[in-house]
């Protein structure tokens, strides 16, 4: 992997007025992304590794890629613009002529609802990873007040 990229983690969610603030990090720094409430349900749903009783959307693009060989190879968190995130998902496809990673832009919500329920890698620009704000202490008091909603790890933040 390149350097120019952090490995990070869905690290634990946070249900809000507003939508689901998604806490995105590692153990150097945690930031947030603010996702609608349903992609915040349906990333839990993958991180929890349960299933809703009929495919969503993603499921049925996760069912589409298997049918088609093809497989999500990573995620990559762009750039922060004008308070909004962008995304590229990385995708692989193998056939008997040999192998072909397509980039797409992506919404960062769909891009991570596909790793969580893939289990694949989640990355973050290292430009953006030094220009968002650390909320590591927010994460580490919502986890002490046990008010984290969602903890994916099933650890304590």
């Amino acid at each position: 992997m390149k350097k120019d990229v952090v490995p990070v983690q869905i690290r634990g969610l946070l249900p809000s007025a507003n939508g689901v603030a998604l806490f995105i990090g590692n153990d150097d720094k945690v930031f947030v992304i603010q996702v609608e409430h349903n992609m915040g349900a349906i990333i839990g749903m993958a991180l929890r590794g349960s299933h809703h009783e009929r495919p969503l959307t993603h499921d049925l693009i996760g069912h589409v890629f298997q049918g088609f060989g093809i497989t999500v190879e990573r995620v990559i968190i762009t750039e922060l613009r004008n308070s909004t995130y962008f995304a590229r998902l990385i995708l692989r496809q193998d056939s008997e002529l040999g192998s072909k990673l397509v980039e797409l832009d992506a919404r960062p919500s769909d891009c991570l609802a596909l790793a969580a329920a893939q289990k694949r890698p989640i990355y973050v620009t290292s430009h953006l990873f030094h220009e968002v704000e650390d909320m590591s202490e927010v994460l580490a008091r919502i986890g002490e007040e046990g008010q984290s909603g969602e903890n994916p790890g099933g650890e304590t933040p």
